[in-house]
């Protein structure tokens, strides 16, 4: 990988709230090497063995998630186009009563 190109990848970890303890200490080994310039090929092959293990599992929690939260969006969608239907029977029960109340004043008139 060229310097640059792994410069880019710390960088970009380095943006992201990180608690696992293997990721953290491999990015802080390899900002300290890439610092004093002494990047071997076996750190940064260890480097980068850690963020794949930590950002595919990072991945699968994320999709996990946003397969939940879809679930639960199809679900909001369905209560609102239920609420909202029964509303509509709701108005039009009342537009009813209402035509036959007037209907019914109408008949009492004299």
């Amino acid at each position: 990988m060229a310097p640059d190109s792994l410069r880019g990848l710390v960088a970009r970890v380095g943006e992201f709230y990180v608690t696992d303890k293997t990721l953290k200490a491999a990015q802080k080994k390899i900002e300290a090497a890439l610092d004093a310039g002494t990047v071997d090929e076996t750190a940064q092959r260890e480097y980068l063995r850690a963020v794949e293990r930590y950002f595919t599992g990072f991945e699968k929690e994320a999709r996990a998630h946003l397969r939940d939260v879809d679930k639960r969006l199809e679900h909001v969608n369905q209560v609102h186009f239920n609420l909202t239907a029964e509303r509509g029977v709701a108005v039009r029960r009342i537009e009813a009563t209402q035509n036959v109340l007037q209907e019914l004043r109408t008949c009492r008139e004299p």
